[in-house]
């Protein structure tokens, strides 16, 4: 076989927001890139990730919303029991997911990026052979993301799905047994009960949502029982039941939180026990870089241990949010370029989209506290804002968290419908050294739902105006 060879400056492996981001960047600023992509243009995020199962919930909430109307509604809304087209809905997922990625690759064009398709392995620092070609680079920038956490006694296949598989159903389950209850697995666990499956929710740790705090999980945790969810707490799953097969799953072992033994009936499983670094496959080990656990130790401009070699996104570990890799890519790309840049955010909003939705941005009060910093803190519920009543969506707060002494906001906190949307305000705020003056004084329109961002800034202050 011969071997071609070409020359670039930079050479990205994955072609997901963090890589594709800098890459187009890169192309900005004149730097000759190629990036380097086994599967779709967009990694996990675009296509197997955030934008899917945004789809999804949203698809899964119009029908459940469809549904209540055909009983009694507040509204006066009535209407007969719908039904669901589930290969419909896929397909109209998959519609935005092929715009989007194509949006992508026609960016990677326009700003000059050389897209090679295939799967790179790594032979040196400077050097990656993607089949037949070498390609020889003065910076390569490692991409990768990272894949579901698989359990070893439970494999994925048939029955057994993690995320990627439960985002493209050709049916629904009578019964979903979700394994794990962090935000992946509540997200489609919830999307699948408003679709009509029962659901049931096995969790090792005593709550939903551990990584989060007891008030934000609380209104959470009232909306799973409302929709029927059951939850095993302080349970572990050991294996499939003995008559359950790879292709037919017909349940699964778990102990129980008492230390029983017991058999959950289970036509689908989806595990979602988090996400590792993708370092196998590609000849990482070859570069010997120095690790951080599983991780990629990066500093902070996300330079690796060895010379010209940069990593960012979920291969250099937690926060794995894709915007957070997204502004890694976009630094790199400019150091590269001569730029003087470092990655020293003051705050990374992290969202849930469970219903409620869960935005946590910035310290909770917990966290100031255990970082020896004198803290008020200071919550508006929705319950009393006029907008989230018309949206039939009242349950929830925002909370607000700042320095005693100066008032200046260290972190925000929400739960509620739609506070996603809220999050944007909350991160520019601490970014910008807002103080608590500062939010209470700035006029918001009414009605909205960024109104309690202004009432819980109020209220820190002592002077709330509506509860």
């Amino acid at each position: 076989m011969t071997v071609k060879t070409e020359n670039t400056t930079l050479l990205v492996i994955g072609g997901g927001p963090g890589g594709y981001v800098a890459a187009i960047r890169a192309g900005q600023l004149g730097i000759p890139t190629v990036l380097v992509e086994g599967a779709d243009l967009g990694g996990t995020c675009l296509n197997i990730g955030c934008i899917p199962s945004k789809a999804l919930i949203h698809a899964a909430d119009a029908f459940h919303k469809a549904a209540s109307y055909a009983g009694a509604s507040p509204l006066g809304i009535r209407t007969g029991a719908p039904t669901i087209d589930v290969a419909q809905t896929v397909a109209w997922k998959d519609g935005i997911v092929k715009r989007l990625t194509g949006g992508v690759g026609a960016l990677l064009k326009k700003n000059g990026v050389k897209v090679v398709q295939g799967w790179a392995r790594i032979l040196d620092g400077k050097t990656v052979e993607v089949g037949d070609l070498r390609i020889h680079c003065e910076h390569l920038l490692l991409a990768t993301g990272s894949v579901p956490v698989e359990l070893p006694f439970m494999p994925f296949g048939g029955q057994v799905v993690s995320s990627t598989q439960a985002l493209a159903p050709e049916t629904l389950p009578a019964h979903l047994v979700v394994v794990g209850a962090g935000y992946i697995g509540l997200e489609l666990g919830i999307a699948y009960r408003k679709l009509g499956a029962r659901v049931t929710v096995v969790e090792a740790a005593g709550r939903v949502l551990p990584a989060y705090d007891d008030e934000l999980v609380k209104p959470v945790a009232a909306s799973l029982k409302r929709l029927g969810i059951d939850l095993h707490l302080e349970s572990s799953v050991l294996g499939l039941a003995e008559d359950g097969l790879s292709d037919g799953c017909r349940g699964i072992r778990m102990k129980n939180g008492g230390g029983d033994e017991v058999v959950l009936d289970a036509d689908r499983v989806l595990v979602a026990v988090g996400r590792r670094p993708r370092t196998e496959g590609y000849g990482l080990e070859s570069l010997l870089l120095d690790m951080n656990g599983r991780y990629v130790r990066i500093d902070n401009q996300c330079r690796t241990s060895m010379r010209n070699v940069w990593a960012i996104g979920d291969l250099t570990g937690e926060p794995m949010l894709a915007h957070r890799a997204m502004a890694q890519g976009e630094m790199v790309a400019e150091i590269i370029a001569g730029k003087r840049r470092h990655f020293t955010p003051s705050a990374i909003p992290a969202v849930c989209f469970t219903d409620p939705e869960v935005v946590v941005v910035g310290m909770t009060p917990q966290e100031a506290a255990a970082l020896g910093l004198d803290c008020i803190d200071a919550s508006f519920p929705f319950a009393a804002n006029g907008r989230a009543m018309t949206l039939e969506s009242s349950d929830g707060f925002v909370r607000v968290v700042a320095r005693k002494d100066n008032h200046v906001i260290v972190g925000w906190q929400a739960v509620g419908g739609a506070v996603s949307e809220l999050s944007t305000a909350f991160v520019q705020s601490i970014e910008m050294g807002a103080q608590l003056e500062d939010v209470a004084g700035t006029i918001h329109a009414h009605p909205t739902l960024g109104e309690a961002v202004q009432e819980a800034a109020l209220r820190a202050l002592g002077h709330a105006l509506h509860i």
